[in-house]
């Protein structure tokens, strides 16, 4: 199979099997005027059985924010290229970037779920973030640990987190609300929410 088709057929980037090829993880062979040929049993090996362990240069990016607005903003977009480019100058293989937009204090978030599968699979042996909040507000250590438990690590690129005052309303938010619907009900407690609402958020405006 042609490398054109092989990408076809697995979904990829022709730049990203050139990559696999240099890293080991799938060799083609060569025709005498040196295109590059895949075999059909290679493939097939490659799609059902998982490697032993990730190569220890794959990585894979995790970003988030907390709100559509930010995400709006680009703020989401930034903080990809940062940990692009710091993955890149370390010379890690990017395998997947994945992101959210929700409160860090969600531990549902469908892309931390994913990152967490792909090191239960052993697909990546790291997790880069770009502040340790990107990934929990709480329970780092935890996550840390299970982690670990795999093999992998998690990469904090900036020790320093930044003081991001309208996205702890939004998180305190979120747990006002959370409770209040365990206390009063539903339908009791909006109103508590939306008043703690309107004066997290414009104590946070003004700040």
């Amino acid at each position: 199979m042609s490398i054109g088709k092989e990408a076809k057929y697995l979904g990829m980037s022709i730049d990203g099997l050139r990559k696999w090829e240099a890293d080991g993880v799938l060799i083609p062979e060569r025709t005498p005027t040196g295109h590059r040929r895949y075999r059909m049993n290679d493939l097939k090996t490659l799609m059902h059985e998982k490697p032993s362990r990730p190569l220890a240069t794959s990585c894979v990016i995790y970003a988030r924010v907390s709100t559509k607005k930010q995400e709006d903003a680009g703020n989401l977009d930034r903080q990809i290229g940062r940990l692009s480019a710091f993955a890149t100058e370390k010379g890690w293989r990017i395998v997947d970037v994945v992101t959210d937009t929700a409160s860090g204090l969600n531990e549902n978030r469908r892309g931390l779920q994913k990152v967490l599968q792909k090191i239960a699979n052993q697909e990546i042996s790291k997790v880069v973030v770009e502040y340790k909040d990107r990934l929990a507000r709480f329970g780092f250590s935890y996550l840390t640990a299970y982690v670990q438990a795999f093999g992998g690590e998690i990469i904090v690129m900036d020790q320093e987190e930044k003081d991001e005052q309208q996205e702890l309303v939004e998180d305190l938010i979120a747990i006002t609300t959370s409770f209040s619907a365990r206390i009063y009900g539903k339908r009791g407690g909006k109103k508590l929410v939306d008043a703690v609402q309107t004066v997290l958020r414009t104590e946070g405006e003004s700040s």
